[in-house]
C-alpha cells in the first residue's frame, strides 16, 4: 500500500547511527546520506526516508503516529529493540513481548528514535493448531 514514509530529524548523523543499527539487526542495509541530506532505507520496493523538514522548521514527532516494521521472528524483534536502545533510542510503551489481539497474537517492541518518532517492530505469531 505505501511507497514510502518520511520522518523528520534534527541531527542526520545521530539518526544514521540509530537507523543503521536497528535495520542491520533485521538485515536491511545501512544508508548513506544522499545529495539532499536524507537517509533512504529500502526493502521490497518500500522506503523509509529520514531528513530535515523541507520547510526549515525543527523536526517534531507525530502525535499519535507510529511507523511499524514487520520482521521475521520474535528474536529479530528483540535484536531490533536492543540495537535501538544501544544507539540512542528509548523504549516506548511496555517492554518487548506478546500482545494479544483480535487479529491474533503479535510479538511487539516499541521505541522512540532520538528525535522522538515512535517506531515498532512486529512479528505475527503462528496460530496454534
Amino acid at each position: 500500500m505505501f511507497s514510502h514514509v518520511v520522518l523528520g530529524s534534527n541531527d542526520i548523523e545521530r539518526s544514521k547511527k540509530f537507523y543503521d543499527a536497528i535495520f542491520e539487526a533485521i538485515s536491511i542495509p545501512p544508508s548513506e546520506i544522499n545529495a539532499k541530506g536524507r537517509l533512504v532505507y529500502a526493502h521490497h520496493e518500500q522506503k523509509l526516508m529520514i531528513g530535515k523538514p523541507i520547510n526549515g522548521q525543527p523536526a517534531t514527532p507525530a502525535n499519535g503516529g507510529t511507523v511499524a516494521f514487520g520482521v521475521g521472528s520474535a528474536e529479530l524483534v528483540e535484536a531490533w529493540h536492543r540495537a535501538g536502545v544501544a544507539n540512542g533510542g528509548v523504549t516506548a510503551e511496555d517492554p518487548p513481548g506478546v500482545r494479544k489481539g483480535s487479529a491474533g497474537d503479535l510479538y511487539l517492541a516499541y521505541l522512540r528514535d532520538p528525535d522522538g518518532n515512535k517506531l515498532c517492530a512486529m512479528y505475527r505469531l503462528p496460530v496454534a493448531g
